[in-house]
């Protein structure tokens, strides 16, 4: 028998339930992996609380690394033996063992362990569309990057620095300052005790930031445009403090012609061309010196305490789970 984490209504973290489930045979298209380790993300958190509604009952996660254990009879791509990661694709990771469609499947080059992969692909590929395509970077840049001490924040400020760019990073913490300014952040802003845009604003002689990359959602969502300069970008990619409160587009106007958008990894690597490229843009940031901090482990049994943990904030770096 599998084990899996599955959820039949959303809610909170007593909602989990551990339990065994029933796989088939890979169909002709489809891979069976034996899962080393699962990402913990953010979305994973909204599916269970309903905030990004799925069909229940379902099985968590959305990625993983592992060994693909069996093929079908289409698959000429991959072998039994390689060590794949998938960071797409229908919701389901938490578990031991998984098929899957190969198109979402990619495989791992020999310098990146399935930890690495399962604490990285999909907090990386997000930093790699982030900075090279829903606004692309250049050196000399000005970025205000929230959660810098979390999964997308550590990779992101590293892959920041490697362009060129000066990074004003917040965290919620003075530990989380600590790492932040270990890692080459320029300026470093208490999200909890400081006011955000002020705080810009003296740190760029008050003409402020180019793009604002937030994943925190309600609690810095004003600060945020308050950081822009003239014709700024606003990238909003996640809730962690709740979603953002209704509000009239005229405003982006009234603080100098902004630009916003809430984009998604999906739209991003859509295609198995845009998969490969965005995984492997990663991979090579990697070789070049990123470093991926997994700065928790959790046994799938323990799938609540993680979940608690992360949505707490309370997680440094990246976390995955071990099945």
């Amino acid at each position: 028998m599998v084990k899996a984490v599955r959820i039949y209504k959303t809610g909170g973290v007593e909602l989990l339930k551990y339990e065994n489930i029933t796989l088939d045979k890979p169909k002709a298209d489809e891979i069976l992996i034996k899962q080393t380790a699962c990402g913990l993300n953010f979305i994973d958190i909204y599916h269970r609380i309903g905030l990004y509604p799925i069909d229940l009952p379902s099985v968590l996660g959305t990625e993983a690394a592992g060994i693909v254990e069996a093929i079908g009879d289409n698959i000429t791509d991959f072998k039994v033996g390689d060590h794949v990661a998938y960071a797409s694709g229908p919701i389901g990771a938490y578990c031991d063992y998984r098929i899957i469609e190969s198109r979402y499947l990619v495989k791992l080059p020999g310098n990146i362990s399935d930890e690495q992969a399962a604490a990285m692909m999909l907090q990386g590929m997000t930093a790699e569309y982030l900075i090279k395509r829903c606004y692309k970077v250049k050196s000399g840049d000005v970025v205000l990057l929230h959660a810098a001490a979390g999964g997308v924040g550590s990779i992101t400020r590293q892959w920041l620095k490697q362009i060129g760019a000066t990074v004003i990073a917040t965290v919620g913490s003075e530990e989380k300052a600590e790492i932040a300014k270990s890692n080459g952040c320029d300026h470093i802003i208490l999200y909890n005790h400081e006011d955000i845009a002020a705080k810009v604003k003296e740190f760029t002689d008050g003409s402020g930031v180019s793009v604002v990359y937030d994943s925190i959602g309600k609690a810095t969502f004003e600060a945020s445009l308050n950081s822009l300069k003239s014709r700024g970008m606003m990238v909003s990619f996640g809730n962690a403090s709740g979603a953002v409160d209704a509000f009239s587009p005229a405003i982006l106007a009234q603080k100098g012609s902004l630009f916003l958008t809430r984009p998604s990894l999906k739209d991003y690597i859509a295609t198995a061309d845009n998969l490969k490229s965005s995984a492997n843009a990663l991979f090579d940031a990697v070789s070049n010196g990123i470093k991926v901090n997994i700065g928790q482990r959790y046994a799938l049994e323990d799938i609540a305490a993680a979940h608690t943990a992360l949505e707490a904030r309370q997680t440094i770096g990246s976390t995955i789970v071990i099945p």
